[in-house]
């Protein structure tokens, strides 16, 4: 059985905060179901979008995990701004959650599919 959106995200920003790292809920979803963005910001100032991978990407051993694929990787915000502007008039929905990791790194923190 699948998390509540709600609880998933909670459980990952108190896993950053326990790691060193920061992350705050940029805009609340559904709290059952909503697909969950995650900006990711590092040090020198590059910001990488995480979104969710589609369903090819879903092990059949295990369904319930959420799996998160890189959306975009750069240094400008307005990009980011305008797909998650975009992803929002697609679905009011989505949570959006900013994170800069701290000794852990995205990969530890999430489960990444490649595209």
């Amino acid at each position: 059985m699948r998390v509540t959106t709600d609880l998933w995200v909670s459980a990952l920003t108190r896993r950053v905060f326990a790691d060193g790292g920061f992350a705050a809920v940029v805009k609340r979803g559904a709290t059952e179901a909503g697909a969950v963005f995650i900006l990711s910001r590092d040090r020198l100032g590059e910001i990488a979008l995480f979104g969710p991978a589609s369903q090819t990407a879903y092990d059949s051993e295990r369904p319930d995990d959420r799996r998160f694929s890189r959306l975009m990787a750069t240094v400008e915000a307005e990009a980011v701004d305008a797909r998650l502007e975009k992803e929002r008039r697609f679905d009011s929905d989505i949570w959006i959650v900013e994170i800069e990791p701290g000794r852990t790194g995205m990969a530890e923190l999430i489960a990444l599919s490649e595209p």
